[in-house]
């Protein structure tokens, strides 16, 4: 008895073990890039969140989290269904912008339509978001894929394949679509994503797991992502965050300025909006509807996924509370 007495006063007298901090994979996207910001001030640390920011390669923070190495993830909408098609279920929490031009059809020069495109090669990451890109700038006009030859290229490598003069044009989101443009001078961008908002939604995916164990963290962390947006977005203190933000990725703020303008960042408030259920691009249902409905026809995956399931609005609704 005595030893338990012993034993139970040492257990109290100990502090409660802390939990590993929170893995969460970002990549180069302005959107993601922001939560440089957070880090460098030690707002994560202020807001009482223990959270491990690791920086990947887009497609390897993907594999990291299909392979539960990380809690969380910086994602399209579409590639979470995608990682979801495979096998690798996930929750998007948290919507931190909408793709507002980075993302671009970018043609060599002569060529100022998706019209002149017609019957030509077009360079573009089959699946993935520009290849939805450049269905949805066809279909206006008036074009389908069949008038057009595409070419399957990793976005990493589609500046190079468009210097060769292998395509006419390329699809590749920032910086790559930038680095398109420095290589080819004279290419030029056809169609961008600012054409159709809400095509391309960037979000923080949880694994349920992580989610139901830790819920509270992640509203505090959404709460800092309110207070990041603000930072950036205010002109007194743009020029710190640009200078935060373009250090992660090796470029000058002045590099760095015309990416972030082609990303709409969204504070909780207007986030909040796009997460309400609706059709169409301006609801991340909607979005993510059609961004199923292109997977199964494309067979990124087989089957077509309960768009519901992978969405929790309730986090951000409570940080704003």
């Amino acid at each position: 008895m005595a030893l338990g007495l012993a034993m139970s006063a040492i257990m109290l007298a100990a502090p409660a073990r802390a939990e590993a901090p929170l893995k969460i994979g970002y990549s180069d996207w302005p959107g993601w890039v922001a939560w440089q910001v957070a880090i460098d001030k030690g707002w994560l640390k202020e807001a009482g969140v223990a959270a491990d920011f690791q920086w990947f390669d887009y497609v390897a923070s993907m594999d990291a989290f299909a392979a539960g190495k990380l809690d969380a993830v910086s994602v399209t909408n579409g590639d979470a269904l995608v990682m979801g098609g495979s096998g690798t279920k996930s929750i998007m929490i948290l919507v931190n912008d909408y793709s507002n031009g980075n993302d671009m059809i970018i043609a060599k020069p002569g060529i100022k339509s998706l019209a002149e495109l017609k019957g030509k090669k077009i360079g573009v990451e089959m699946g993935f978001v520009d290849h939805l890109l450049l269905l949805n700038g066809l279909e206006k006009a008036d074009m389908t894929e069949s008038d057009v030859e595409l070419v399957n290229v990793a976005t990493n490598n589609t500046p190079q394949v468009l210097a060769s003069g292998d395509v006419d044009a390329v699809g590749a989101w920032q910086p790559s679509s930038g680095q398109a443009m420095k290589l080819v001078p004279g290419a030029r961008p056809i169609y961008t994503s600012a054409d159709e908002p809400g095509l391309i939604y960037d979000t923080l995916t949880v694994t349920p797991t992580s989610l139901a164990n830790r819920r509270d963290e992640y509203v505090k962390l959404i709460k800092v992502w309110d207070k990041v947006v603000k930072y950036i977005n205010d002109p007194e203190t743009q020029p710190d965050a640009l200078k935060i933000m373009s250090a992660r990725v090796g470029l000058t703020p002045a590099q760095y300025k015309p990416l972030l303008n082609g990303t709409k960042l969204l504070t909780l408030e207007e986030s909040s909006k796009f997460l309400e259920k609706g059709d169409g691009f301006s609801s991340l249902y909607g979005s993510s509807q059609i961004s199923d409905d292109f997977n199964v026809k494309y067979k990124v995956y087989a089957d077509p996924q309960d768009v519901d399931s992978y969405i929790d609005p309730s986090l951000e609704a409570d940080a704003l509370k």
